[in-house]
């Protein structure tokens, strides 16, 4: 038996902080995301390459606006909402959201919760 495809609206997700990121705001108000490099072939790289076993990941500040307003609460669409009005110069806000927070999920710095 063929599954229909989930039809629901990307808008209606709400985006959630993994609550084992660890972050900082500096001293321009930007987020400073702290990623733990773990598993195998990174162990391995950490020991033979001298890999970092932590990268700090600067967010610019568009980044760092939809970070600290992702609440658990407010859904794809009131990000967007609330992003238009802190910027109403960007261009395509909307996919440049969906984009980073595609990016945030693909490194488990926020989960994707549908309702």
């Amino acid at each position: 038996m063929n599954k229909k495809p989930d039809k629901q609206n990307y808008f209606d997700f709400i985006p959630v902080k993994n609550c084992e990121i660890k972050f900082c705001v500096d001293d321009n108000n930007i987020i400073v995301l702290t990623k733990e490099w773990t598993g195998f072939y990174n162990k391995i790289a950490q020991k033979i390459f001298k890999k970092p076993k932590y990268s700090q990941i600067k967010l610019d500040n568009i980044g760092s606006f939809i970070w600290q307003n992702i609440d658990g609460k407010s859904n794809v669409y009131e990000l967007s909402e609330k992003l238009c009005k802190f910027d109403s110069s960007i261009e395509n806000h909307v996919s440049r959201l969906i984009k980073f927070l595609e990016i945030l999920k693909e490194h488990k710095f926020i989960f994707i919760e549908r309702r």
